[in-house]
């Protein structure tokens, strides 16, 4: 390069313009030969690793090359020429040093991400057993907390499920025994039998809330006689008979009319409607006691209050816990888990920051150390910079040495 500009110039002047560039004119050519060791390369692997190790130190050895030889035409020029020199040497001082943790940090944050690869590795191990062995256990943590709930004082989840089935499964009773005769009123009402297809679902729903409707007069019964409340416990007594007059004539006296001919087949006498209606009586009592007693009492409370949207509160027992304060703990212990991953992933994420960016901006600041002791005669930074917090503080630095204008905190 320097040859082509030395040949363009007069014969006379070719002599003395060689004796001036004599200090630089090496350079292209040194660069030449680094650029040329860096290609050249037998692998792929063997390319990756000189570019990741030599690349930035190559380009610093050239900056500080070229700073250093274009400083010798400054030195005629410049007060304390000593002080600028020593500045040189510590420039190169620096950059070896800067070098030397370049690769240090390359290598140190192999070494990390091989440590943090291998906690991953042995984490996810962990979960994996972990998960194996909840899947494992699973029945019997199931079955702990199942009976742990249930020997709780709390809502009565048997006693509400087996009220809820006995109550369906006596309605589809009913509405099998009643089916063929409200089907033919309404056919006689209505002139057609396009109703019957709509008589099954209709009639089932409302035995079924009939029956729950019996239960929870039982209920109130029983709870005015608990009460001691003898005015409400004589209206509670007649509306009592009267949906035990209800059902028994229109529910258990279908169902003994069912049973009727079997019971005439075997006694050879025919029952009438005092017999039969005695009989209904008798099994509507014989049911609702052993229904109330075994799960009834236990079950009809639930349902009212689930219906009515009321709390359960039994004496001598605290009302069972919301469900918001139940799920409190486990949720605030989710959250603060997360919490503490997130703050785990944010702090080794910084990390590995510095990790990345320190070596390389200390080769970069190495450079420009070079360039601002060329044309200043001080450096612009101190180095090696331990944190990225060092490197964000740039900026006073250069306010410092006034080549940015500072600014009032206020702003």
């Amino acid at each position: 390069m320097f040859e082509q500009l030395v040949y363009r110039l007069p014969e006379g002047w070719r002599e003395m313009a060689t004796m001036l560039l004599a200090p630089i004119a090496w350079i292209p050519r040194a660069q030449q030969v680094l650029a040329t060791f860096l290609l050249d390369a037998t692998s792929p692997w063997q390319s990756v690793l000189k570019f990741l190790f030599l690349l930035l130190p190559i380009m610093l050895v050239v900056v500080g090359l070229w700073c250093t030889q274009l400083s010798l035409y400054t030195l005629p020029f410049r007060s304390n020429r000593g002080r600028f020199v020593s500045l040189m040497l510590l420039a190169w001082w620096d950059s070896a040093r800067m070098v030397w943790m370049f690769w240090i940090g390359i290598v140190r944050l192999v070494g990390v991400m091989a440590g943090w690869a291998l906690s991953l590795v042995a984490m996810a191990v962990r979960l994996l057993v972990s998960v194996v062995k909840e899947i494992a256990m699973a029945p019997f943590t199931v079955t702990g907390m199942m009976t742990r709930n249930y020997f709780q004082p709390g809502v009565p989840w048997v006693a509400f499920v087996m009220l809820i089935f006995w109550s369906v499964l006596e309605a589809a009773v009913f509405t099998y025994t009643l089916f063929p005769t409200i089907s033919e009123v309404l056919a006689d009402l209505g002139g057609s039998d396009q109703t019957a297809r709509f008589t099954g679902p209709i009639l089932y729903m409302l035995l079924l809330l009939l029956i729950l409707g019996s239960f929870a007069c039982v209920q109130t019964l029983a709870d005015a006689i608990r009460k001691r409340e003898m005015k409400f416990l004589v209206q509670m007594i007649l509306v009592e008979l009267f949906v035990m007059m209800f059902e028994v004539m229109f529910l258990y006296r279908e169902l003994v009319d069912a049973i009727t001919p079997w019971l005439a087949q075997q006694t050879g006498t025919h029952i009438g409607a005092t017999v039969t209606l005695t009989m209904a009586a008798f099994g509507w009592i014989g049911v609702r006691g052993m229904t109330w007693f075994l799960f009834g009492q236990y079950g009809t409370p639930s349902l009212l209050a689930f219906i009515s949207r009321q709390p359960i509160a039994e004496e001598g027992h605290r009302a069972p816990a919301s469900a918001g304060a139940q799920l409190d703990t486990p949720w605030r212990q989710a959250i603060a888990d997360f919490k503490k991953e997130i703050g785990w992933l944010h702090e080794r994420s910084e990390q590995m920051m510095e990790y990345l960016a320190l070596p390389v901006l200390n080769v970069l600041a190495a450079m420009l150390n070079f360039t601002m002791i060329l044309l200043l005669a001080r450096p612009a930074f101190g180095l090696p910079f331990r944190s990225l917090k060092e490197i964000t503080e740039s900026r006073e630095a250069l306010s410092a040495m006034h080549l940015l204008p500072r600014k009032e905190m206020s702003s």
